[in-house]
């Protein structure tokens, strides 16, 4: 969850120095020199802590080397700016998968940018509030934007533009039959998972996720499923290292 004292990552106690320390962002990787830091050794420099959720998420996925999508989006979901609900969540779920593919794929970080920089213009489109009053969630559709922008897919398109359609089907789906009320962080979770499992069968691509995801941010969200919640931090799932079974 979101710390609200103390370190925003962890909760710890912010340690003061006299003299300067050089420290590295937890967010977007830059490094600094600073006064302070929490004692576990997290900071997050000026530009990351005053910039908006999208702002961050955006640089944050481009300048991440991680390929594991699940656990970039857990890292983002900390952040002070990412609501519990909130539309950021539109572009969160693209530019993680982005970040992973480009990773496993080796794509060039100035591709890399440009792809994750089009996903946030097109997640944008998506407002708060799809997946109740337009029957859609945003980070399904999400998962569609992520799948037709590396297959290259416009209107015009075939194979592409079908594929992505299907991916965002197949994250609705998941997103329906697990069922309750909103959840933006479940429903992230479970678009990404989709989308691993899209590639991995589609496309032969492996983006890897953690042994388990825990969902810490239960007591932020009245409308939690509590136990029902396959991502509550009592039941966390398991998941293989290729994506899921």
């Amino acid at each position: 969850m979101t710390h609200r004292s103390g370190c925003l990552i962890c909760g710890a106690e912010l340690e003061y120095f006299t003299e300067q320390l050089s420290c590295t962002c937890h967010f977007c990787g830059t490094t600094d020199t600073a006064n302070a830091r929490c004692a576990q050794g997290h900071y997050i420099c000026e530009e990351c802590h005053r910039s908006s959720a999208n702002d961050v998420i955006e640089r944050y996925c481009v300048h991440s080397d991680s390929l594991d999508p699940a656990t970039l989006a857990a890292t983002l979901m900390h952040h002070p700016s990412v609501n519990m609900h909130g539309p950021e969540h539109h572009f969160l779920v693209p530019a993680v998968l982005l970040a992973a593919y480009c990773g496993v794929k080796g794509v060039a970080k100035e591709e890399k940018s440009a792809l994750i920089r089009t996903a946030r213009q097109r997640s944008e489109d998506v407002k708060g509030g799809f997946c109740g009053l337009h029957g859609a969630c945003g980070a399904g559709i999400g998962t569609g934007i992520f799948i037709s922008l590396i297959t290259g897919a416009t209107p015009l398109s075939t194979r592409e533009r079908g594929m992505s359609n299907r991916m965002t089907a197949e994250s609705l789906l998941e997103i329906a039959q697990t069922g309750g009320a909103r959840c933006c962080k479940r429903d992230s979770f479970l678009a990404i998972l989709a989308a691993v499992r899209f590639v991995r069968n589609e496309l032969g691509i492996l983006l890897p996720v953690g042994n388990e995801i825990r969902c810490t941010f239960s007591e932020l969200n009245r409308e939690c499923l509590k136990e029902h919640c396959r991502f509550n931090g009592e039941r966390s799932i398991r998941l293989c290292r290729a994506g899921m079974d």
